[in-house]
């Protein structure tokens, strides 16, 4: 269930961290009724990695925010399975993946559905 589109984190002095830039986008949403908020990559550029890279930044950027403001709410980084694929070969990947406890969601571009929930 989406609750938020876009899902805007707003600090006291008017502050606000939000992203809906075409393919990329935060979302709130509810999953068996917890708070999440999505962060949807495309990763459509040549270099998966440089992709990574760039949300990576963004990821920790919103959970310093979200932790300001509602730190139930749960935050996800969903990526096309593919992107993944390639990425988890990467020792980079998984050791930033584990450093920063990142929560994936992996979506299949062509069918539009998720495919997989990586906690």
């Amino acid at each position: 269930e989406i609750t938020d589109d876009p899902y805007i984190i707003e600090f006291e002095d008017n502050e606000q961290l939000k992203i809906d830039l075409g393919a990329q986008k935060i979302i709130g949403a509810e999953k068996e009724g917890q708070k999440i908020a999505v962060d949807v990559k495309s990763f459509l550029n040549e270099s998966v990695i440089y992709d990574y890279h760039s949300a990576l930044g963004q990821m920790i950027n919103y959970q310093i925010g979200i932790d300001e403001i509602e730190e139930e709410r749960g935050l996800f980084l969903a990526m096309p399975h593919e992107a993944y694929e390639i990425l988890r070969t990467k020792f980079i990947f998984r050791k930033s993946v584990e450093k920063n406890q990142l929560k994936l969601i992996l979506f299949d571009i062509k069918d539009k559905i998720i495919v997989e929930w990586k906690k």
